[in-house]
């Protein structure tokens, strides 16, 4: 098939998970003979703008014309068979959608958060799950200031929700879900059922698995409020006072409270910050480790570090809401914990250590469900089903 991917490249100075699944996507479709094309904007090219093009980018998010006119000529030029859109903020905006139907060529998205719904997409606010917006209007968004702490950055998010809600529900042939959870939240607010599947996110796999115990507890993403790596200290203070668990917690990445974490771990034998680590550092932690901390406060959509813990053979220990109560089968899988409960988290982390036998088993069934659901081989075969079906018309929208 012909695709061209439409996508808003995060920043790179903060790791992206959704970045990691796009360029894996992509590489699959190649490698299996399909001819894959990009259309993209970068956040980090916002940098080097003059004082006038950055203030134009906040105006931009709802709607940007300019876009809207390049990749209608885009896809007159090139006809692919089908789009498939990803991330459009802050550069792309919703007017890749009228630029399919101006072009006639049908739209497929995967939605990767909730930012149809909820300003900052993480349906979150202070530190706890929200989902005021859901269904109704955004301006609940703006007098909390949920993006980024601040009611005028929040506006366009805002502006954008109301305005362009219906265009997403109808300028969309097939919507993929990376969860159930997820799907349910985006059904409930609006998204049309019919349209909607899931399809987990894949993770390649990584060569290596874990042959031993392990070496240690493994917290691998971003260090924000949201992923709960505030939580994650306060249990293991909790952990500490009564002993410890025997081998070390290791925290990887970098994030706003990077400052905190270095502060909290400095001078301790049983924390180890080590920064950002790259793709092969992040693969032999996932190897070495008894198992992976996923501590979320927020209703994660999907959770990729978890999957690839399980491609490496490793439980998990995650929160038990969003997408990690379907991706951690509790007690089989990996251990989940009573979300933003410290207390819950730290008795999983004494429980996923105390017993190797026990942990071992828990992996070799986390790397069984891994070849069962999200191997790079079925989500290849998920993939292009949905394409046939968005490109052969056998969608609801396959007539427009």
């Amino acid at each position: 098939m012909h695709v061209l991917v439409v996508h808003n490249r995060y920043a790179s100075a903060q790791p992206s998970g959704e970045n990691k699944v796009v360029d894996q996507e992509m590489a699959l479709l190649r490698e299996a003979g399909h001819r894959v094309e990009l259309f993209e904007r970068r956040s980090d090219d916002i940098a080097a703008r003059s004082l006038l093009g950055k203030v134009a980018v906040p105006l931009q998010v709802p709607w940007n014309p300019a876009v809207r006119r390049e990749l209608t000529a885009r896809l007159r030029s090139d006809r692919p068979d089908v789009v498939h859109i990803h991330n459009v903020f802050p550069l792309l905006s919703p007017a890749v959608l009228a630029a399919c139907a101006d072009a006639g060529v049908p739209a497929v998205a995967t939605l990767h958060n909730y930012t149809q719904v909820c300003a900052p997409g993480t349906l979150q606010r202070d530190g706890r799950p929200c989902t005021e917006c859901v269904g109704s209007s955004p301006l609940p968004a703006v007098r909390h200031g949920c993006y980024r702490g601040s009611r005028l950055a929040t506006v366009p998010l805002a502006v954008g929700m109301s305005a362009n809600r219906r265009r997403w529900w109808s300028g969309v042939v097939r919507f993929l879900c990376i969860s159930e959870a997820q799907r349910d939240v985006l059904v409930r607010a609006g998204l049309p059922s019919e349209l909607a599947s899931v399809k987990h996110n894949f993770v390649p796999d990584p060569g290596v698995v874990r042959t031993g115990d392990g070496e240690h507890l493994l917290y691998l993403g971003r260090l924000a409020e949201a992923k709960g790596v505030r939580l994650l200290m306060a249990a293991w203070d909790e952990v500490a006072e009564v002993g410890g668990v025997g081998v070390p917690l290791v925290i990887a990445g970098t994030g706003p409270l990077e400052r905190e974490v270095t502060a909290w771990a400095a001078g301790r034998d049983d924390v180890r910050y080590v920064g950002l680590y790259d793709t092969d550092q992040c693969r032999q932690a996932l190897a070495r480790a008894v198992a992976v901390v996923a501590p979320s406060t927020w209703l994660e959509a999907f959770g990729l570090v978890v999957v690839e813990a399980m491609a490496a053979g490793v439980p998990a220990v995650a929160a038990g809401h969003g997408a990690f109560a379907e991706l951690v089968e509790d007690g089989v899988t990996g251990l989940l914990h009573r979300p933003g409960d410290p207390a819950s988290l730290a008795s999983c982390l004494r429980r996923i250590t105390a017993d190797p036998a026990r942990n071992g088993e828990m992996g070799q069934a986390a790397r069984h469900r891994y070849e069962k659901d999200f191997s790079p081989a079925v989500g290849l075969e998920r993939l292009v089903d949905e394409y046939r079906t968005a490109a052969d018309g056998r969608g609801p929208h396959g007539d427009n």
